[in-house]
């Protein structure tokens, strides 16, 4: 695994994980134009569907620091360990129930319980309340007894942004941090520079441009700065943070996000690794259980998170 610079990683699709493909193809029809913002909400609501059930996890809703959210436990696994997931849906759609099932993959594979926030969305709720609420969570996990070092960040699209953002500001508040971070898909930059936006305009099944500029602005608001480091942590001060994987689809046109988060971070002295997966969809990972390049990434975050935990 690649620490200094990024790793490809190569082979061709399989028919599983094309599924993802097809699903955001038909996730992007379902508003067209991007002016429906109920239409597309509602259709993400089938994002689950890619996701094979993973056996032997129970799950539990509960509140963390009065922020709804729900336990996934695989049997027999360390409760003294925990990943606090973030669910992708750009900030606007998602939930802890479509993404139940993908964490509870990265649970089972780790072997501890993953804690799935169903932070508030927007437009209704814009920064900072997003990772406020993720700051209450992980303060709430310390509370309960849980360690700093026993607990892993991770996350997918917007969820990858508060998988780092959550960690800025633990550390600007002066708690301890969390032993490591595993955003995927990443979107860490509202002001959108990245030449991936362009470049990857024709192989990427969901995004365009202006829909990406549209989720960014119903998160920062009018009155907010897209370079602000709590919204864009491409743009923040990353010195003392935890290691970071980050993994991203090669197709995406949020790759660059990605791999800019990656040199920053790097050059601030963070130990990081970054996969790139060539050919691959935006949070391909959603085919867990079915497509073997989920179930492969799903793994890498495994190994080399359990270390880390104390799980090795």
């Amino acid at each position: 695994m690649a620490t200094a610079t990024e790793q490809q990683v190569t082979g061709k699709p399989s028919k599983q994980v094309d599924e993802v493909r097809k699903y955001w193809l038909e996730c992007a029809a379902a508003a067209p134009g991007h002016e429906s913002l109920e239409a597309a909400r509602d259709y993400g609501e089938n994002w689950q569907r890619l996701t094979a059930e993973p056996r032997g996890v129970d799950y539990i809703e509960t509140e963390a620091g009065g922020v709804e959210a729900m336990w996934a436990v695989p049997k027999g696994c360390a409760t003294d360990r925990v990943i606090l997931c973030f669910h992708g849906g750009g900030f606007f759609s998602g939930s802890m129930y479509t993404h139940r099932k993908l964490f509870g993959h990265f649970a089972k594979a780790i072997g501890c319980r993953a804690l799935l926030l169903n932070y508030s969305r927007t437009p209704e709720h814009q920064f900072p309340t997003q990772v406020n609420e993720g700051l209450a969570a992980y303060k709430w996990l310390l509370d309960q007894g849980i360690k700093a070092n026993h607990v892993a960040f991770a996350g997918d699209s917007a969820g990858a942004n508060l998988a780092i953002t959550t960690v800025v500001l633990a550390r600007d508040k002066g708690l301890p941090l969390p032993a490591a971070s595993m955003p995927f898909g990443g979107w860490f930059d509202m002001a959108g520079t990245g030449e991936s936006r362009i470049y990857n305009a024709d192989k990427d099944a969901l995004f365009t441009v202006q829909w990406i500029n549209d989720m960014a602005g119903m998160f920062v608001g009018e009155k907010g700065n897209p370079k602000d480091p709590c919204i864009s942590p491409v743009y923040a001060d990353l010195k003392g943070l935890p290691p970071i994987y980050l993994q991203a689809g090669g197709n995406e046109m949020l790759l660059d996000d990605s791999t800019l988060l990656a040199e920053r971070a790097r050059k601030a002295g963070v130990d990081v690794s970054f996969d790139i997966f060539p050919g691959m969809q935006h949070t391909f990972h959603m085919a867990a259980g079915r497509a073997p390049e989920s179930n492969d990434a799903i793994a890498r975050y495994a190994k080399w998170v359990k270390p880390k935990l104390g799980l090795a």
